[in-house]
């Protein structure tokens, strides 16, 4: 049984345990150190301020979580965030990845949010520490690349380009409604 709903700090050590996969053995986040759990409740806090931070489970256990941010930081930008999701490692191809962009994708429209963002890694060669998968599955959900910065990502001894990828969700109106906070909800799916 597939499962998405609200994360909580309490699902904070699984998620930092799908996270620090990532940190030691990929250059898909450019993070070097794995946050300490306090850090990263700090972290999700933070986000769930203002938008959704969900966790996709598979038979109850998590499997994957997804979360929204601030694209920029200024109020201009408020119809526009971030996104990022991560799974575990041995859970990546079978669909979950879609279902929690899915209903992150959902949660952000209902909020207002029009454009999402996706930074990414991106190697000018495919490596053992990263691939082209991380596009690859957003242009599948409709992303398209808008720009891209040449080698200014280090980790591993290697450069790495970083490319922005958008969608457009919503309507642009000339007066547009603001974006209001994100509503929680137990279960998304």
């Amino acid at each position: 049984m597939i499962t998405v709903r609200d994360a909580t700090l309490a699902d904070a050590g699984r998620i930092l345990e799908i996270y620090d996969y990532y940190v030691k053995n990929t250059a898909i986040t450019f993070e070097y150190d794995t946050p300490s759990l306090d850090e990263l409740k700090k972290r999700m806090e933070q986000t769930m301020r203002h938008y959704p931070y969900l966790v996709i489970l598979k038979d109850g256990r998590i499997e994957g979580y997804a979360y929204a941010g601030a694209f920029v930081g200024r109020a201009a930008y408020d119809w526009s965030c971030e996104l990022s999701v991560y799974l575990d490692h041995d859970a990546r191809m079978c669909g979950l990845g879609r279902k929690i962009y899915e209903s992150l994708e959902h949660a952000l429209h209902d909020m207002g949010i029009l454009n999402l963002y996706a930074c990414i890694g991106y190697p000018e060669k495919e490596d053992e520490y990263l691939t082209r998968n991380s596009a690859d599955f957003h242009e599948h959900l409709g992303f398209v690349e808008v720009g891209r910065f040449h080698k200014c990502g280090y980790k591993f001894c290697r450069w790495y380009d970083m490319i922005w990828m958008e969608k457009i969700i919503g309507e642009h109106d000339e007066r547009q409604m603001p974006v209001t906070g994100y509503a929680k909800r137990h279960c998304l799916m």
